[in-house]
């Protein structure tokens, strides 16, 4: 947290843009179908939708052999829409958080850390051409031979790695968007790097890895009936990699707007719809920090593709009760994949979130 920002008026700034985003006369703009991605400029920040996020997690070995997961996010959240002329030169435009977890695998301990600032070129911002997106300290900014250079530090974690794809963007959904409801409206454009070669530093030691990138933009939020979800991040030894979400609806049913992505071999980006994709929970853990259930260990399965997998978190607790920022509770965490892939062997390592089982 900024030193100096007094914390109630952080919460105070959050709720009113709580508010702001919950209201119907939002002038945001919708993610509509027909949208074409544009990179490098699609890398940076879209004023014009109301939420979007930057999402980096991987799996890390030391050079002495100690494993490391590690999650730096920021977020946006749009308070004004752009096209609104600006009262004063103080006037809350968006607000920017970020969160910060490491999974010490070795010790068997997971910590976190969390900001909130109002954006500006101060205190947090992200460009809107490129890749380059701070809050206070925490930064990923492209570098001059083009890879992206990652840093957190918080207490006495610190991050410091290059990442560099071997892939291009995975552009998920259909025709430039990612549906998450039935209404129109009701997605996001959404890719992922899912291929980043990751070097550097964890805590002070030299590290290599696989890392994931997520980046999200839209205006909608989850419907009435709508709960959370389940989404996650595989990365396969055979160079192949998926991307699944499952929407939980109240109920308990699931909602069709649910989907994924097959990543090749090759970069090619194969759409999975909600019928042709199973995922089933093999245990539960409750948290004692928030009290919330979640499933723990899970059977994937895509039978059209000879795909199924046993996915098993690396630590149970990998929960974040993010009071400071956005005020959610979710698991986000790093696990390990085995199965195979079209009658073939496979292990490999990965990512998974959970919202909506925690108060």
């Amino acid at each position: 947290m900024k030193k100096g920002i007094p914390i109630a008026v952080l919460f105070s700034i959050l709720h009113s843009a709580v508010c702001v985003l919950h209201s119907s006369g939002s002038d945001f703009q919708p993610a509509l179908p027909g949208y074409e991605f544009e990179f490098p400029r699609d890398h940076g920040s879209h004023d014009q939708y109301r939420t979007e996020w930057w999402y980096f997690t991987g799996n890390l070995r030391t050079e002495k052999g100690q494993r490391f997961g590690f999650e730096v996010t920021f977020f946006r959240v749009g308070v004004t829409p752009p096209d609104v002329p600006p009262d004063s030169r103080w006037d809350l435009r968006n607000l920017a958080l970020a969160h910060f977890a490491i999974t010490d695998v070795t010790r068997g301990r997971f910590r976190y850390y969390e900001k909130l600032n109002r954006a500006s070129p101060f205190t947090a911002s992200a460009a809107h051409d490129v890749l380059d997106v701070f809050n206070e300290g925490w930064r990923v900014a492209m570098t001059n031979d083009g890879g992206w250079r990652l840093v957190a530090s918080s207490g006495n974690d610190r991050l410091d790695l290059i990442l560099r794809s071997r892939k291009p963007p995975a552009i998920h959904g259909e025709n430039g968007v990612s549906v998450k409801g039935e209404g129109i409206g009701d997605a996001s454009h959404y890719y992922s790097m899912t291929r980043l070669d990751a070097t550097g530093a964890i805590d002070g030691q030299r590290c290599r890895g696989n890392a994931w990138m997520d980046h999200e933009f839209g205006s909608s939020k989850l419907r009435e009936n709508q709960q959370g979800w389940d989404w996650f991040s595989v990365q396969l030894d055979n160079d192949s990699e998926l991307m699944l979400y499952q929407i939980r609806r109240k109920d308990g049913t699931l909602d069709p707007a649910s989907s994924g992505s097959l990543i090749t071999s090759d970069g090619g980006v194969i759409h999975i719809r909600h019928d042709q994709m199973r995922i089933e929970p093999l245990g539960r853990w409750r948290s004692p920090a928030s009290g919330g259930t979640y499933p723990m260990g899970w059977h994937v399965s895509i039978p059209s593709f000879g795909v199924r997998l046993l996915i098993d978190p690396l630590l149970r607790n990998q929960e974040l009760i993010t009071s400071g920022s956005t005020q959610v509770t979710y698991w986000e965490g790093a696990v390990d994949v085995s199965g195979s892939f079209g009658n073939v062997a496979v292990s490999g390592a990965g990512y998974v979130e959970m919202t909506g089982y925690a108060p």
